[in-house]
């Protein structure tokens, strides 16, 4: 019945990443995709970035991987909720505006749907430092990604590396096999 964050990881992280090496795409593909739904996975507007994920791959079509954009996106959502602040310190940096104060108050505001315009202009700060950062933060995560992914690629792929390898060279076997058991019948 596996409680612990052990099995929970391997069913919703490393079993789909497993699946998407198998079948064979290519690690620019990859590092992209990946640094795509980790970049969009940090939108500090919490809720959305699903929506903008499947967006972008509208958009981008065969040009990303979506089962990578989507499965990063998922990675992404803890370091979303960390990243708030400090884009909306550094929304309002680049501004100039006010510092807005993160005390309770504000937020019981925003739960109960009384935000003023103090908080409304605070999350436009926020998306301002997001907009500004994206490019360097998808930049420098496909930098990153694309050497580990030559090697996971390399590592996992089932597809072969030569046109003329069986995808699975066992199966003249098999054949052999059935037709020495349908000659003895």
């Amino acid at each position: 019945m596996g409680l612990g964050l052990g099995p929970w990881l391997n069913k919703k992280i490393v079993d789909p990443l497993l699946q998407i090496l198998r079948r064979g795409a290519e690690p620019k593909q990859l590092a992209f995709s990946t640094a795509l739904g980790i970049t969009i996975g940090i939108f500090p507007v919490c809720g959305v970035t699903v929506f903008l994920s499947g967006m972008a791959i509208a958009v981008l079509g065969s040009n990303c991987h979506a089962p990578s954009v989507m499965l990063a996106n998922f990675i992404a959502t803890p370091v979303e909720l960390s990243l708030i602040v400090p884009f909306l310190r550094f929304g309002e940096a680049i501004s100039g505006g006010p510092h807005f104060s993160l005390t309770s108050d504000a937020l019981k505001k925003v739960l109960t749907g009384q935000a003023s315009q103090d908080v409304l202009l605070s999350i436009a700060h926020a998306l301002l430092g997001w907009l500004v950062a994206a490019p360097f933060i998808l930049a420098a995560l496909y930098i990153l990604l694309l050497p580990i992914f030559k090697i996971l690629v390399f590592k996992f792929s089932s597809i072969p590396s030569s046109p003329k390898k069986p995808l699975h060279p066992h199966s003249d076997v098999k054949l052999k096999r059935s037709s020495a058991s349908a000659i003895k019948d």
